[in-house]
């Protein structure tokens, strides 16, 4: 992927056919399909991204797909869900290892409540940052853009107008990182996470 961008200058649009593209890998495979060019995840109960903060707990076992980068990137997907138990969640990732990794998402919250948020794990402690949305939410579009250490997080409800969420920085120094996206549920529940639109770009927040 990267010296495919790296050679042709714009931007690339992965397309789910038939098989995953040959330059992403698994990590933590799940059961998936592939629809009408959309991937379809379904996850396993007990899955999670999390490092120690308040909880106490450290679980790196969910559900991702990813390629590997070493240049300045915008990635973008879209989320389609319906989420069955508290804490699931779906949306992208970026990681160097277990203790260091960005992602973003709405999480399911009960059946009033879901929090769009975003983890950044810095040298094994995570952090939480989440705004409440209290109406129904089944799809979501997110921007995750680098530019050195740095990354902009940005999402957007209507697939047109962008809203940053935040801005984060990773401590440990890195030449590549795995990016893509990712699904889990934290509780004992399953729920099918369905991916399309996946873009990654060059960045242009400079």
């Amino acid at each position: 992927m990267s010296s495919l961008f790296q050679e042709t200058g714009v931007k690339v649009e992965i397309r789910f056919n038939y098989e995953i593209p040959e330059q992403f890998f698994w990590f933590n495979e799940p059961e998936y399909r592939i629809v009408n060019g959309t991937l379809e995840i379904r996850t396993r109960g007990n899955t999670d991204f999390w490092q120690t903060t308040y909880y106490g707990f450290s679980r790196d076992n969910g559900h991702c797909l990813l390629t590997r980068v070493d240049y300045d990137f915008s990635l973008e997907v879209r989320t389609v869900f319906t989420y069955q138990e508290q804490y699931d969640q779906c949306g992208l990732i970026v990681r160097i290892d277990e203790k260091n990794w960005i992602k973003v998402s709405v999480e399911r919250e009960n059946d009033r409540l879901s929090r769009l948020g975003s983890v950044v794990t810095n040298l094994g402690f995570s952090d939480w940052a989440t705004q409440d949305i209290e109406e129904p939410v089944y799809h979501m579009r997110y921007r995750m853009q680098k530019s050195g250490k740095d990354f902009l997080i940005e999402t957007s409800s209507d697939e047109t107008t962008w809203k940053q969420m935040r801005i984060a920085h990773l401590h440990k120094p890195f030449i590549s990182l795995d990016i893509g996206v990712y699904a889990c549920s934290p509780k004992e529940s399953s729920f099918t996470a369905k991916f399309n639109k996946l873009v990654i770009d060059e960045s242009t927040w400079i």
